[in-house]
């Protein structure tokens, strides 16, 4: 104990010694520069750093803290400035009114008729409405000049009974749009959250949220760009952040969660590089959409409120939403968590960008245990040749109402479930996909000549994302797509649900999904559940018979990622009009084998690129985890595909129709049904696989 104690004072020494002042020399010197240029180039710094004796990165902070602070010097005189003119209009617009109630008619004494003052008063709010454009104007203007939108109007004193939407509908608006839930005709639509109630924000509460979301900013950057002691490493490989270094750095009120002993911090950071230039990557990150369908095995449900500012010039600079999100660990044993977030977007410098999410709560949107997000995102640097550097950052509270499962505890508390790493493996790997998807057909092996053109590979590729997606979701725990039939885990650990699809097989389907460990290895039980030659060993319906690969479409530089259609053999029947869909994809976070039978006809609308939206799929697979704890150390999977120890961590998930009519109602032989299959399915895995020759 004397020891820690002895490393957190010197940790403490440490902090203390890295701020210190400038000399006058070095603060005017800065300063005349500042004047010069407020964005200097690398060698522009470098000079300075020479001149004055500092580091670049000195310099590079000092530009940035004084950019900060004459942004917010301009918006403090713009906002006194703005709302002397508002109150004078106030003013102006009180004294009018009670100049009305005392107006008496010059001729016979008493008070205007009812006809003159109605005509007075619609005056009065053409005129109102003449100064709030003027006001808007000059708010446009200070919106230029400060990079993001202006809020500062409070409500005026106006007892008129008039909306201000009606007055003005046809000008400029400051007010966000609520954004419907968006869809689209090739793509799977990522689940959204059920309806929620009606948010309405008032002009304070909007500039409240951006004064969070730029503070967030700055956490953001210092974390991304700050390593030890703030940063230390676990297992000599991972970032987890220093919870003592981080509580000196940015002192948090203690108000949250006061002595609650259920709260617990998980906070992680990981880099990469990844094949997407930084200017697509925000694209799809701050659409709630784009980034469901990027993190479809993470991102259960996705949803933006509000859209408290859009972006300038086209681009996502200083955009900032007001979104609700779920993540998910693929397993019906982890529960999942909601967030409320805001998410803030901001052009660092030329070429890099970086992402905030911070939470704002908003209890009525929160179903589930209350789950904090501290300052968490990315930062993107633009490389070279289409690439960029992606930093990512993961820093929680959450609430455990109920324990962790025994089998997922060390996953989730040592922050690998739901920590960086997995999202930056997802990223790699997820861009690479996107990458493939818009390259021509050269790179598939077509066995057989089914995918005729490069429109054909496309909608092959889309027709898997949407079987991963549906997927993903039938065997997490969110209940906002799927109704559980069974509360909880049933006798034999499987968690059942169902839901009434409507482009997929219109009728009831059922979901099934349990969880399992084996002690091998990763990479081992995802080669024998990728391999067609293995397959009749654990794949129940397929009643012993071989399949043969067809079509192949790679879409990684993993040789385990891949898309293959899949044609089983039966000798005893003359008709093979049924294949099997079949997309495998592994990184350092996991891997996943998800299959779907497909009608030959529907197969051949896929190939000849025609919409593949309608196509009825009932997707059913595995996802592989990594085991955590000690034992699992050395269990990352390594790009060249090789390895990893430690044991494993799969869910297995089917899905069967149980009726064709909406309103067919399940029964004990459906449930049987989907029991024995995964009960068949998990003791043919675990037998072959943990046999001696196996191992």
């Amino acid at each position: 104990m004397e020891f820690l104690g002895d490393s957190s004072e010197t940790d403490k020494k440490k902090m203390k010694k890295r701020f210190h002042r400038h000399t006058p020399h070095q603060i005017h010197r800065l300063e005349s520069s500042f004047n010069e240029c407020q964005h200097p180039d690398e060698k522009q710094r470098l000079q300075l750093s020479k001149e004055l004796g500092l580091s670049p990165r000195q310099i590079k902070f000092w530009f940035q803290n004084r950019r900060t602070q004459k942004k917010a010097q301009h918006e403090r005189a713009d906002n006194c400035a703005l709302k002397e003119e508002n109150d004078r209009i106030r003013c102006e617009n009180i004294a009018i009114r009670e100049a009305i109630k005392q107006a008496i008619c010059l001729n016979c004494g008493d008070a205007p008729l009812h006809e003159d003052s109605y005509f007075d008063e619609q005056k009065l709010r053409i005129e109102n409405a003449h100064l709030r454009e003027e006001l808007e104007k000059v708010s446009s203007v200070a919106a230029q000049f400060m990079g993001r939108p202006f809020s500062h109007l409070p409500p005026l004193l106006n007892p008129m009974h008039v909306s201000p939407l009606e007055l003005f509908h046809s000008g400029p608006s400051l007010d966000f749009d609520l954004l419907p839930g968006s869809s689209s005709s090739s793509m799977p639509v990522p689940p959204t959250l059920p309806s929620q109630p009606n948010l309405v924000l008032s002009d304070m509460d909007k500039s409240l949220m951006t004064n969070i979301a730029v503070t967030a900013m700055e956490e953001l950057l210092m974390l991304t760009q700050t390593n030890e002691p703030l940063w230390i490493k676990a297992n000599g490989c991972r970032d987890v952040l220093n919870l003592d270094s981080d509580e000196n750095m940015f002192p948090r009120s203690s108000g949250r969660g006061g002595k609650n002993h259920n709260l617990r911090k998980e906070a992680t950071r990981s880099s990469g590089v990844v094949f997407t230039n930084a200017v697509t990557l925000v694209d799809m990150l701050m659409d709630s959409v784009k980034s469901s369908e990027l993190f479809s095995s993470i991102i259960a449900s996705s949803k933006t409120l509000a859209v408290i500012s859009s972006g300038l010039r086209g681009n996502h600079g200083d955009a900032l939403h007001l979104m609700l999100e779920e993540l998910q660990v693929l397993s019906p044993l982890v529960p999942t968590r909601e967030f409320s977030v805001l998410r803030y977007c901001q052009q660092v410098e030329h070429g890099t960008w970086a992402i905030v999410n911070v939470s704002y709560e908003l209890p009525q949107f929160i179903t589930h245990a209350r789950s904090y997000r501290f300052p968490s995102g990315c930062l993107i640097q633009d490389l070279s040749n289409g690439y960029s550097k992606v930093t990512w950052v993961e820093h929680v509270e959450v609430e455990e109402q109920e324990p962790i499962h025994e089998m997922f505890k060390d996953n989730v508390r040592e922050g690998i479930a739901f920590g960086a790493e997995r999202w930056i493996a997802t990223l790699q790997r997820m861009c690479e996909r996107f990458t493939a998807l818009l390259e021509p057909a050269t790179s598939s092996r077509d066995l057989k000549g089914v995918i005729p053109s490069p429109e054909g590979k496309q909608s092959i590729m889309r027709l898997a994302q949407r079987m991963v997606s549906n997927f993903c979701l039938s065997v997490g725990t969110s209940n906002n797509t799927r109704t559980p039939v069974v509360s909880g885990l049933d006798a034999f650990g499987i968690r059942v649900t169902s839901y009434k699809s409507q482009h997929e097989p219109n009728g009831m389907v059922l979901c099934a999904a349990t969880s399992f460990w084996l002690p091998v290895s990763p990479q081992n039980v995802f080669n024998y559940l990728k391999d067609e030659r293995t397959r009749p060993q654990w794949d129940v319906l397929l009643n012993g018979n071989s399949v043969q690969e067809v079509a192949h479409i790679a879409n990684g530089s993993h040789p385990g990622n891949c898309i293959s259609v899949l044609r089983g053999f039966n000798a005893s029947s003359s008709q093979n009009n049924m294949l099997i869909l079949q997309e495998s994809c592994v990184d350092s976070s996991g891997s996943l084998v998800v299959y779907t039978p497909v009608d030959l006809s529907a197969l051949n609308m896929a190939m000849t690129g025609q919409d593949t939206s309608y196509i009825p799929i009932l997707p059913s697979g595995f996802a592989v985890l990594p085991e955590g704890g000690r034992n699992n150390q050395n269990a990352e999977i390594k790009a060249e595909g090789g390895g990893g120890g430690g044991g494993s961590l799969i869910t297995v998930g089917f899905q069967i129709m149980v009726s064709s009519l909406q309103s067919g109602k399940l029964n004990m032989e459906s449930m049987e049904t989907v029991n024995n299959l995964i009960s068949t399915t998990v003791h043919q895995i675990k037998t072959t696989l943990n046999s001696p020759s196996a191992a």
